[in-house]
C-alpha cells in the first residue's frame, strides 16, 4: 500500500486531502455523469410508454425499495468485508444492468416492468455503494477536512448527476433512446476501474457483528436518531412531490424534452454552489442553524414548485432546493462520520439510511396517487405542508440533541461500542 494514499495529516501546514480521496472523487464524478443521463432518460422513456402517473411512480418506487429491504444486510456486509471491493463490484454490476437496458431499448422490448426491475437492481447496488463510500471516507480523510471532503463529493454528484448528465441524457435520448443508457454503462465501467485502485484496509475484528448492534447504537443516540427520523419524513415528502415532476413540467408547463434536461440542470447549479460554499457556511453559523435554515427553506421551495406558473420559476425553485439539500447532506453525513465508531459504521449507517430512505417507495406511490386524484400540482403542495409539520415536530428534539453534540462527537474513538 502506498503511504501517500492514506497520509492526510503529516505535513506541517494544514492537512490536505489524500490521493486516494481524489481517485474516489473522480470515480464519483464520472459515474454520476452517466447517472444524470440515466435520470433524465428513464422518465422520458417512461412517458413514451404511459402517461399514467401511477405507473410512472412504480419505476421510482422500485428503484428505492432496496433501501427498505436490503439496507440492514448491506451494513453488516460492509462491516465484515473490504468496502473498496464492494464499491467497485457494485459499479460493475450496475454497468451490466444498464447495458442490458440499452440493448432492450434498441430492440424495442422495454416496458414499465422492465424499467422497474432495472431500477430495483440498480438501487440494490447503490445501497451497498453509498454506505461503503461513506464508510471509507474517514479512513482516507482527516477529521478536520470531513466537511470539505463531503462538500467536494456533493459538488461532484451535482455536476455529474444534475448539471452535465441530464442535458446530455436528454439530447442523446432525442437522437436515439438507447444512447443515454449505453453512456451510463460506460461511466460505471470507468468508475469501477478507478475504485479498484483505492487502498485496501482490513476491517477491524470485533466481537459483535450483529445487525442489532447497529439498531441499538442508533436508538440510543439522540442526535442521529432525530436526524434519521427527520430524514425519513423529508425523503418521503420529497418523493411525493418529485415523482410527478416530469409530468408537471411536460404536461402542465409545456416544457419540451431538451427543456426538461435544463430544468434538472438548474437544480445542479444550486447543488454545485452548495457543494462549494456550504462547508464555509457551516463553519460560520454552526451545524444547527445550517440544518434549520435548510429544512425551513425546503418547505417554502416545495410550495413554490407546486405553484410555479412557468418553467423559469420552476427551474429557480429547483436551484434553491439543490442548494439547501446539499447543505443538509454535508452536515448530516459529516456528523455521522465523526460520531459513529469505525467498527459499527456500516451497520449504524444502514439503519440510518433504512429509516431515512425506506419510505421513499411509499412516497413515490403516494405521489402518483395524489397526482392522479388531485392534479399534477398537488403532490408538491401536499409534500410542502407535510415537511412543515415534520419540521415543527422535530425542532424541540433537535435543539435538545444538538446541545449534546460536543460530547457525542468524541464517541467514534471510544472503547465502548454503544454511545453514552
Amino acid at each position: 500500500m502506498n503511504p501517500d494514499d492514506l497520509d492526510v495529516t503529516r505535513t506541517n501546514a494544514e492537512p490536505r486531502l489524500s490521493r486516494a480521496y481524489w481517485r474516489s472523487w473522480w470515480a464519483t464524478g464520472i459515474s454520476n455523469i452517466g447517472d444524470g443521463a440515466f435520470t433524465a432518460a428513464v422518465p422520458l422513456l417512461a412517458v413514451t410508454i404511459t402517461h399514467d402517473p401511477r405507473l410512472v411512480s412504480v419505476v421510482a418506487a422500485a428503484t428505492y425499495l432496496p433501501w427498505l429491504l436490503l439496507s440492514l444486510q448491506a451494513g453488516a456486509l460492509i462491516d465484515r468485508r473490504d468496502p473498496v471491493g464492494l464499491m467497485w463490484r457494485s459499479q460493475a454490476i450496475q454497468a451490466a444492468i444498464v447495458g442490458v437496458v440499452a440493448l432492450l431499448v434498441v430492440f424495442g422490448h422495454v416496458d414499465i416492468f422492465v424499467l422497474a426491475c432495472a431500477g430495483f437492481g440498480l438501487g440494490a447496488c447503490e445501497v451497498v455503494f453509498s454506505i461503503a463510500s461513506q464508510a471509507i471516507l474517514p479512513e482516507i480523510v482527516a477529521k478536520s477536512l470531513l466537511h470539505r471532503a463531503n462538500g467536494n463529493q456533493q459538488t461532484a454528484v451535482a455536476v455529474g448527476k444534475q448539471f452535465l448528465g441530464p442535458p446530455l441524457g436528454s439530447l442523446l435520448f432525442a437522437v436515439a433512446a438507447a444512447l443515454p443508457f449505453g453512456m451510463n454503462a460506460a461511466t460505471f465501467v470507468v468508475s469501477a476501474v478507478l475504485l479498484s485502485t483505492l487502498p485496501r484496509r482490513r476491517r477491524p475484528v470485533v466481537e459483535h457483528r450483529s445487525i442489532a448492534a447497529g439498531l441499538r447504537w442508533l436508538a440510543r443516540h439522540r442526535l442521529l436518531r432525530t436526524l434519521a427520523l427527520l430524514l425519513g419524513a423529508n425523503t418521503f415528502c420529497g418523493q411525493v412531490g418529485n415523482v410527478a415532476l416530469i409530468l408537471l413540467a411536460t404536461q402542465t408547463l409545456r416544457v419540451d424534452t431538451a427543456g426538461y434536461g435544463l430544468l434538472l440542470a438548474s437544480a445542479a447549479i444550486g447543488s454545485v454552489l452548495g457543494g462549494l460554499i456550504n462547508a464555509r457556511i457551516v463553519e460560520k453559523i454552526g451545524a444547527l442553524p445550517a440544518l434549520l435554515c435548510a429544512l425551513a427553506t425546503n418547505v417554502v421551495v416545495f410550495v413554490g414548485i407546486g405553484l410555479s406558473p412557468n418553467g423559469f420559476v420552476l427551474g429557480t425553485m429547483l436551484a434553491v432546493n439543490g442548494f439547501v439539500v446539499t447543505l443538509w447532506n454535508i452536515v448530516a453525513v459529516s456528523l455521522r462520520q465523526e460520531i459513529v465508531p469505525t467498527e459499527l459504521f456500516g451497520r449504524v449507517s444502514s439503519v440510518y439510511k433504512m429509516v431515512g430512505w425506506g419510505l421513499i417507495p411509499l412516497g413515490a406511490l403516494t405521489g402518483g396517487l395524489v397526482a392522479h386524484l388531485l392534479g399534477l400540482r398537488a403532490p408538491y403542495l401536499v409534500a410542502g405542508g407535510l415537511r412543515g409539520i415534520a419540521l415543527l415536530l422535530a425542532i424541540p428534539a433537535l435543539l435538545h440533541a444538538m446541545r449534546d453534540q460536543p460530547r457525542h462527537t468524541s464517541d467514534r474513538n471510544s472503547d465502548s461500542p454503544e454511545p453514552k
